[in-house]
């Protein structure tokens, strides 16, 4: 997913917990916000402002208020981007934002949009007479930058921001936007709010973080979160990190939950949960405070699936690491989205996907370890590009079938056998693993093919195969240790291999990443790649975005734990 460095303020500490999970970084704390969008013109260069001036005048400050508007039409409104080849809209030149705080007021139903208030402060990395934040499914009331009561207009996806005076490079400026924050879906857009049946949550990945509030929406700018939501009496909200602060007025009859994050987060992992839940703690290992947030009604039945998470973490940190972050726990939505997702520290599930008998227990679980791997692979260890996501996911798939293998003997040389049959079909329909093609039109997530699955899960078996397990494993800790809290690329993962293995893997990781064919599986001269769709087997058939369970997945002999599981699990994907 998608962060990096920042400056200004440094966020409070939340409640304690041992240092053994992750001291943070002495970073600021975020605030968040959206604004309205259009469709998207062709990007222009950024105007810079010239150097030396001195913005911040009385003068200034006095006739902000009559010359906001006057400066709103001194040139026409351009959308901006970073320019990543797969999002070229997304993200925001010019600045770095340090953090987020998003301010939220939920009036107790979901279909009604939600009074928000964002502030962000940032660091600027060139002069700027503009500020280009992405944002596209709300109202905009009002801006300030700096206190200053600041013009501002929509650009294609862009609230565009015109100052009273112009940003010299290298300073810290704080954005204040007053905002609505729209639940229902924008049209022909994927992501933002998910209507779920007591409440709302969120599901921002790729690119939806800003159809709910004003960022910069790219997951090579992460940055820190504080998060401000009330909710009417009955309600009970929770957000990324931990509670600083929870605040009860009776005349309103409503309640204010503070959650702030320990760690630099993406906004496309931003995560906040309204409804009438009931938040279930326990301890993880080395004493990781653990939450989960459960409808009320299905506490008793998802409990035996929520116990296992400890285990599961253990099991993680015996493979990567420590765990990165300050907390985890589940959030079990009630609601079908045909997905789970590893919004950090709080991942998102589908509640039906453990009180649905479809499945057996092993398979469920390994979707939790899914999402969990991707704490450290994606979450702690962000893609710089949209093009990087095969780390994300391919380590996550890797870590979810090794977990099968080890725990319900569900064999990884057989899986990756079936998925190295595919591979040339995959490649063909999605791209190679780090060039995948541009998601299809209104469709971002289309991103989520096979080939970034199952289809990167195969370049580490073979890159397994060719180093040996032991400098593998190897390179997996160094990996989400040396990147840890930032972001990294492809070519970073190639040049940390060759340094773990003691040799130059260049082209042979290369023609795994980038070929537009399957090279030879090392020690598996057999193994041959097809075009043609695999058969039935008694491995994994592969649909959408997540392996689908097996023929003979039912059988009762596999079932390790609560007999659950859902009869479409063709459509389930995990992120």
């Amino acid at each position: 997913m998608l962060r990096t460095p920042h400056g200004p303020t440094v966020p409070e500490p939340a409640s304690e917990r041992p240092a053994t999970h992750g001291p943070a970084p002495a970073r600021p704390a975020p605030v968040r916000q959206a604004a309205p969008v259009q469709a998207v013109p062709v990007p222009a260069a950024r105007t810079t402002a010239p150097r030396g001036r001195r913005r911040r005048t009385s003068a200034a400050l006095l006739a902000s208020a009559v010359s906001v508007c006057l400066l709103a039409a001194s040139a026409p409104a351009t959308p901006l981007g970073i320019g990543d080849r797969l999002f070229p809209y997304l993200g925001n030149p010019g600045y770095d934002v340090a953090s987020y705080h998003l301010a939220l007021s939920y009036p107790g139903t979901n279909d009604t949009p939600l009074q928000a208030t964002t502030r962000i402060d940032a660091r600027t990395t060139t002069d700027l007479d503009r500020i280009n934040l992405d944002f596209a499914h709300g109202t905009v009331h009002s801006v300030e930058v700096d206190g200053t009561p600041a013009a501002f207009t929509t650009a294609g996806e862009d609230l565009v921001i015109t100052p009273v005076n112009g940003l010299d490079a290298g300073e810290r400026t704080r954005i204040t936007v007053r905002h609505t924050s729209d639940p229902m879906a924008a049209e022909g857009r994927d992501g933002g709010w998910v209507r779920t049946a007591d409440g709302l949550a969120m599901a921002n990945q790729a690119d939806a973080a800003h159809l709910v509030f004003p960022c910069n929406d790219h997951p090579s700018d992460k940055a820190f979160f504080t998060f401000r939501i009330t909710a009417p009496d009955g309600h009970t909200a929770v957000a990324n990190g931990l509670p600083i602060h929870v605040h009860r007025t009776r005349a309103a009859a409503t309640t204010t939950w503070t959650y702030r994050t320990r760690h630099p987060m993406a906004t496309e992992l931003a995560q906040v949960s309204i409804g009438r839940s009931t938040v279930l703690h326990r301890t993880g290992p080395q004493e990781l405070p653990l939450r989960d947030v459960v409808p009320t009604a299905h506490r008793e039945q998802l409990e035996p699936w929520l116990a296992k998470t400890p285990d599961q973490i253990a099991w993680m940190e015996n493979k990567a690491g420590r765990y990165p972050f300050e907390t985890y726990g589940l959030l079990m939505a009630d609601v079908s989205t045909g997905f789970e997702l590893e919004t950090q520290t709080l991942s998102l599930f589908e509640r039906e996907l453990f009180t649905d008998p479809a499945h057996p227990a092993w398979y469920i679980e390994s979707i939790m370890v899914h999402e969990l791997a991707h704490q450290w692979f994606g979450n702690s260890v962000s893609p710089r590009t949209w093009s990087d996501l095969w780390l994300n996911e391919g380590h996550a798939t890797w870590y979810e079938a090794l977990y099968a293998q080890e725990k319900a003997g569900r064999s990884i040389e057989a899986r990756m056998k079936a998925a190295y049959e595919a591979s040339d079909r995959w490649r063909a329909e999605g791209g190679p693993p780090a060039a995948p093609k541009a998601p299809q039109p209104g469709q971002k997530i289309s991103i989520f093919r096979p080939i970034v699955y199952d289809g990167s899960a195969l370049v580490l078996y073979a890159l397994r195969e060719e180093i040996g397990r032991t400098a593998f494993d190897r390179l997996e800790r160094r990996w989400v240790t040396q990147y840890r809290d930032g972001t990294a690329s492809t070519a970073d993962f190639v040049r940390l291999a060759s340094d773990t293995a003691g040799r130059d893997l260049t082209g042979f990781l290369n023609a795994w990443l980038h070929g537009a064919k399957t090279p030879p599986m090392p020690g598996h001269p057999d193994w041959k790649s097809t075009d043609r769709a695999p058969e039935k087997s008694t491995a994994y058939r592969f649909t959408g975005h997540r392996p689908t369970a097996p023929e003979s997945a039912a059988q009762p002999a596999e079932r390790s734990g609560p007999a659950v599981h859902r009869p479409g699990a063709s459509r389930e994907q995990t992120r």
